[in-house]
């Protein structure tokens, strides 16, 4: 028995020899820890699938998905994964993720192929927690943050929303020749696949909504007032502003 059996149990340590190894030079490689291996399905409704074995499996609350498998939801398809540190991912309807596709690394949380999710990477202690998912085009790496991420039907274009702390973004495809884009709270980006970094569409929302904020205040002091309160233009009338126009010069004596 221990003849038969050795062989191929010393081929296997062999094997394993250089992951021990990896494991030991860099911190971050333990692909081979249950605890981080899986992600747990705390919410779900609708259609929400994990494809393996070249099959479908729909899953519930409280199944896990493993380290390599592809999710997918339907039209009405609607999950909440958690993972051990505390940090979860939210995947929208019509979307295609694989958790941890490549399992060597525990900063690799997810590659979304498809549709919108939402990541929500907690800080234990404080202190950094670095992530990266993956697109067809883009890589976005945080340390502890909230962000969206939508990738179109063709795989040709990928959206990044940040809505807490901040996220470094990289193209995927093109030469890295320009330093990352870092995008904060309420900014979003637009990764195209064939459009370098530093040309793709980029957005602020808190700028945005400053200006809008600005000009709306401008229209509101500068538009005409009726009298009885009201303003010629249909607007609102500012407060403690009667409408009523001057009063008229008193008679000469």
């Amino acid at each position: 028995m221990g003849r038969r059996f050795g062989r191929p149990i010393l081929t296997a340590l062999v094997a394993l020899a250089p992951v021990v190894c990896l494991g030991q030079v860099f911190p971050g490689f333990q692909g081979l820890s249950a605890d981080n291996a899986s992600a747990k399905l705390t919410v779900r409704e609708g259609q929400v699938s994990i494809y393996k074995d070249q099959t479908y499996w729909a899953i519930d609350v409280g199944d896990a998905v493993r380290a390599g498998q592809l999710v997918v939801t339907g039209a009405d398809g609607h999950a909440v994964f958690q993972v051990s540190d505390g940090s979860t991912f939210e995947v929208f309807p019509n979307s295609q993720a694989t958790f941890r596709a490549n399992p060597g690394s525990l900063r690799d949380l997810l590659d979304v192929w498809l549709g919108k999710i939402r990541v929500h990477v907690q800080r234990p202690g404080g202190q950094p927690n670095p992530n990266r998912v993956f697109t067809p085009t883009a890589i976005i790496s945080v340390r502890g943050t909230v962000f969206d991420v939508s990738v179109d039907e063709d795989g040709d274009a990928t959206t990044i929303a940040v809505e807490e702390g901040l996220v470094a973004v990289d193209h995927r495809l093109l030469p890295r020749n320009f330093e990352p884009k870092i995008l904060h709270q309420g900014e979003e980006l637009t990764v195209q696949r064939n459009l370098p970094l530093d040309e793709a569409r980029h957005f602020d929302f808190g700028r945005a909504l400053q200006i809008a904020s600005e000009v709306c205040l401008q229209i509101l002091v500068r538009t005409p007032h009726a009298p009885g309160g009201t303003t010629s233009g249909g607007g609102i009338s500012l407060p403690g502003d009667s409408g009523a126009h001057p009063p008229p010069p008193p008679p000469h004596k």
